[in-house]
């Protein structure tokens, strides 16, 4: 049996996510990890054996904030104010954000996933936790009547999250006084729904 770790892994892999997300996979040195985490080279390594590792384990973090999504999803009342809510949430978090990070899957998709299949395979879950639960939103909104129950709930799914992914990029881009803009790219993806 391994020794203890002597260390609040919590707050370390917390830590470890957000320099990823905010430097990159290229972009944060091991150096930088030492310095977010206060651990030393050794004892992150001996934990998480490498950078790649170390990355492994941010994804499989930021997987909490899709569930906290879905979480939000799941709330009483209406699904479409449920959808509407969760986007617009979204938007306003990433326009209002100091650093415009925009979203760790996305940006790990973008950056990695198209050579390193473990990063891919991570990127899917952390994606497919969040259609799944707008999937289940769209099918009590079709049980209620709100959205159209002759379209399939699984392509509306991916439809939205479609939009929520590409609200993301753009918010990165966006200042708060062009908000109506992202609002209005919401409002279109919800009618299609209805």
């Amino acid at each position: 049996m391994g020794r203890p770790r002597e260390f609040d892994e919590e707050r370390v892999l917390d830590a470890v996510m957000e320099t990823f997300w905010r430097h990159g996979y290229e972009g944060t040195s091991a150096q930088s990890l030492v310095d977010a985490t206060g651990l030393g080279r050794g004892s992150l390594y001996a934990a998480y054996s490498n950078k790649d590792g170390l990355f492994e384990q941010a994804l499989l973090r930021y997987h909490k904030r899709a569930r906290a999504h879905v979480d939000q999803l799941r709330q009483e009342g209406s699904p479409i104010n449920r959808l509407r809510d969760l986007m617009q949430g979204i938007v306003d978090a990433d326009i209002e954000a100091s650093e415009k990070r925009g979203c760790l899957a996305t940006n790990s998709a973008i950056e990695m996933a198209g050579r390193d299949p473990r990063v891919a395979d991570l990127v899917r879950q952390n994606f497919s936790i969040l259609t799944r639960g707008i999937e289940e939103t769209i099918r009590r909104g079709q049980d209620a009547g709100e959205i159209r129950s002759k379209l399939d709930a699984e392509s509306l799914a991916l439809f939205v999250f479609n939009s929520v992914q590409g609200l993301r990029v753009l918010a990165k881009t966006t200042r708060f006084a062009d908000r109506a803009k992202l609002t209005a790219i919401i409002n279109q993806t919800l009618a299609v729904l209805t």
